[in-house]
């Protein structure tokens, strides 16, 4: 992982219980490596909350999209293009992502709210820069409250 992209990570996870760090997860995309992370909002203290304005709340979450690309030996951080959506059995929504930049690292997040206990389900529809296709990328994650 290139430093820039380890810093921006901690940075923004910083506050966050440290078992959480080890939740973050990836997925393979032919050479593109995109890592996601939903991370309840109390878990991340209030001034860095502030410095990305995420609304922290008891019922509040947010997720951490960014994509790498594999080339040989190295991996790159690119920009991408992305819409998605959330759901659970009762409520819906698009995201809106704000894009995030630390050096050379990328990244996004985009809130939501959530009821405990419910399974959410997420798909992400991302273009990294330079790709020549876009990929859909669906999983469902359990939330509760802290």
């Amino acid at each position: 992982m290139p430093k820039s992209f380890a810093k921006a990570l901690i940075l923004l996870l910083a506050g966050v219980l440290p078992m959480l760090a080890h939740a973050q997860q990836s997925e393979m995309f032919d050479n593109y490596e995109l890592h996601y992370t939903v991370v309840n909002s109390t878990f991340v203290a209030p001034e860095v909350a502030a410095s990305y304005g995420i609304t922290r709340g008891k019922k509040r979450a947010f997720l951490n999209l960014a994509v790498r690309e594999h080339n040989g030996d190295t991996a790159v951080t690119r920009p991408m293009l992305l819409q998605g959506r959330t759901w659970d059995l009762i409520h819906g929504q698009t995201f809106e992502f704000k894009e995030i930049r630390e050096g050379d690292a990328v990244y996004y997040i985009a809130e939501f709210k959530f009821i405990n206990e419910e399974w959410r389900f997420f798909e992400i529809d991302f273009r990294p820069e330079g790709a020549n296709k876009t990929y859909t990328f669906k999983f469902k994650h359990q939330l509760y409250i802290n």
